[in-house]
This record gives C-alpha cells, structure tokens and sequence, in this order.
C-alpha cells in the first residue's frame, strides 16, 4: 500500500503549483483523502480533505480560497490545486487516506505517503 505525493518545487509568491498523490497496492476509492503540510520547526498541519465521493471537501482557513481539492477514483489519484501561493505555504507536503468515507483534519489518517517538497520565494 502506498501513497506517492508529486508536484512540489520552487515557485515565486504569487504562482501556482498542482500536487498530485497517486495510491498503488489498493485502491482507496471509497476512503477519504487529505493533504497536511509541515513547515520548518513546525508542527504538521491540516490543509484540505475530501470524501470518497469527491462532494464533501474541507479546508483549513489558511488555504480556503486558494487551494482546491479534488480526486480522480478511477486513476487511483488526489490533487491540491495551489493558487496565490505565499512564502507561509513554504512546507513539505503530505498527502494521506483514511478508511472513513470522510474525514477532518481532526481525524487519525491511517495511510501516510512520503512528502512533497514545495517552496515558495517572496
């Protein structure tokens, strides 16, 4: 079972990045997925989940607005679209599934894939 996250890199204040995290080893189709995101000497926080279906999305106030979650079941993929990126979304990004057909930041996610690296310069 494993979550791969993708996309991260260096982008200017202002611009835009998509992240995507592809699911191999079982398909999470019916399990709701999320992105957290870890800064430097930080703790690691929410950013955004969705259900299984895809109709239930939930943000942390930081991003709403900025960043949309979405999901493709049939490609087994997750994406965060990054808008309007400032230096305070600079963090390593993490995406996870959690068997429940929705679920918060506050929920436990079970399954955790390696983080994506984004970096964002002012």
């Amino acid at each position: 079972v494993q979550l791969q996250a993708s996309g991260g890199g260096l982008v200017q204040a202002g611009g835009s990045l998509r992240l995507s995290c592809a699911a191999s080893g079982r398909t999470f189709s019916t399990y709701a997925k999320g992105w957290f995101r870890q800064a430097p000497g930080q703790e690691r926080e929410f950013v955004a989940s969705i259900s299984w279906s895809g109709a239930n999305t939930y943000y942390a106030n930081s991003v709403r607005g900025r960043f949309t979650i979405s999901r493709d079941n049939a490609k087994n993929t997750m994406y965060l679209q990054m808008n309007s990126l400032n230096a305070e979304d600079t963090a390593v990004y993490y995406c996870a599934a959690d068997r429940a057909p929705i679920a918060t930041g506050s929920d436990p996610f079970e399954y955790w894939g390696q983080g994506t690296k984004v970096t964002v310069s002012s």
